[in-house]
């Protein structure tokens, strides 16, 4: 038996451990580990600083393994919000009295432990250790080698935590950064419950292909903007900008705006002075490329583009008929992640989040919001695009699956 098999069969058994604590023990944890990431920044901080220097600085991922100060209080911030969630586990969904007597009851229950592979954000880690603890499931996790020493840091600090509770240090794994040992993760079907890929669409693939234990996916993000002909132009500036621009690096940013011929010229000359002053570049289609000519940073569009998440301040443009040539825009090349359409017109506002099959749809809103904590769920394990057990922004929530509990007095059958 090798090494890290030992180690995920000493998280499995610590998991039974967790699911026995008192949900105000797992409360005085994290608000512990949330301040402890605050007393400890600078040895974090520091850790990050290492990975960062093996890393270009004009890498899309930079941004996204990138820690400040500022960002570091707000994974702080974000444990302590998880601290005031509901528990998940224990609930009663169900209960009735059976014909035969039996007292048969729903219960939500940990999931047991739970396995998550992911690329370069060191925030996944204590997002995702916060939200397993507090749902009592033990994690597994498998960042990249890009941000081993920010991630080995953070969970030192958890480590400490758990110890000074007198809890085992094995409720939160993490394993080394090496590619073979997501072979161990994906074969321990027996101490391992279900597995998350967070990261590109190259490595969600693979661990889907490859993983013998169940796989929740987290898709990756071509999220569209729609501007629809009796759209508010200033608007709709506004949101494809901050779609756009607010942070690129993220899945749920915009990868193509859509706008409908009638718009198109006074939509794109307004658009363009605001993307302009971010250098923001274009891949434009035939009839977008023709109102565009003169912008600095202007491409032809190749049929690949429109497939494409970006990751950088990057994007494609495409002129569209109406509606219903958006709507098939977006079922071609979109991932099911966060679509936006921008309007006035309720009626083809109300037919677009109705039709278009995306895990978040927006109505003059940006995709920006499509974000655990956004939708006040606390961290999240990532955005689930699939449509079994969790859609959308993958939270404490659906951290749990559910039990039937059935209490007799003697019943056979």
């Amino acid at each position: 038996m090798t090494t890290i098999r030992k180690k995920i069969i000493q998280t499995n058994a610590a998991s039974i451990r967790l699911q026995a604590l008192k949900t105000g023990t797992i409360n005085q944890v994290l608000k512990h580990f949330a301040a402890a990431l605050i007393t400890h920044a600078p040895a974090i901080l520091h850790a990050n600083k290492k990975d960062l220097q093996q890393m270009d600085t004009g890498n899309p991922l930079y941004d996204r393994l990138l820690l400040t100060p500022d960002r570091l209080k707000a994974i702080s911030g974000s444990i302590q919000k998880v601290t005031k969630l509901a528990d998940p586990a224990g609930k009663v969904l169900e209960k009735r009295t059976l014909p035969n007597g039996l007292l048969l009851e729903k219960i939500t229950t940990p999931i047991g432990v739970v396995a998550a592979i992911f690329e370069s954000r060191p925030n996944v880690v204590a997002d995702i250790a916060a939200l397993c603890l507090k749902s009592r499931n033990a994690c597994v996790l498998k960042g990249s080698r890009d941000a081993y020493h920010t991630n080995r840091a953070i969970v030192k600090v958890l480590h400490q935590v758990l110890k000074n509770h007198e809890l085992p240090a094995s409720l939160v794994l993490l394993l080394p950064p090496q590619r073979e040992v997501v072979q161990e993760l994906f074969t321990a079907t027996k101490y391992i419950d279900v597995i998350i890929p967070r990261g590109s669409n190259s490595l969600i693939q693979y661990v889907r292909k490859n993983s013998l234990v169940p796989v929740i996916e987290t898709g990756a993000g071509v999220c569209h903007v729609y501007v629809h002909s009796k759209a508010d132009v200033q608007m709709a500036v506004s949101i494809v900008v901050n779609a756009k621009t607010s942070r690129p690096s993220v899945c749920n940013a915009m990868d193509t705006v859509l706008v409908d011929e009638a718009i198109a010229p006074v939509f794109l000359k307004e658009l363009t002075t605001a993307l302009q002053q971010e250098q923001v570049v274009l891949y434009a289609d035939a009839a977008s490329y023709q109102l565009l000519k003169g912008y600095p940073w202007l491409h032809k569009a190749r049929k690949e583009d429109y497939y494409r998440e970006f990751l950088s301040l990057a994007c494609a443009v495409k002129i569209v008929k109406n509606e219903a040539a958006a709507l098939q825009h977006i079922a071609e090349h979109g991932t099911k992640h966060s679509e936006a359409i921008v309007t006035n017109d309720k009626k083809t506002a109300d037919l677009f989040l109705q039709l278009v099959d995306a895990a978040a749809v927006y109505h003059n809103a940006s995709t920006r919001f499509t974000d655990g904590e956004e939708f006040g769920l606390g961290a999240e394990v990532g955005i689930s695009t699939q449509k079994l057990h969790a859609r959308g922004p993958f939270a404490l929530e659906k951290l749990v699956t559910e039990k039937w509990v059935l209490r007799g007095k003697g019943q056979v059958r």
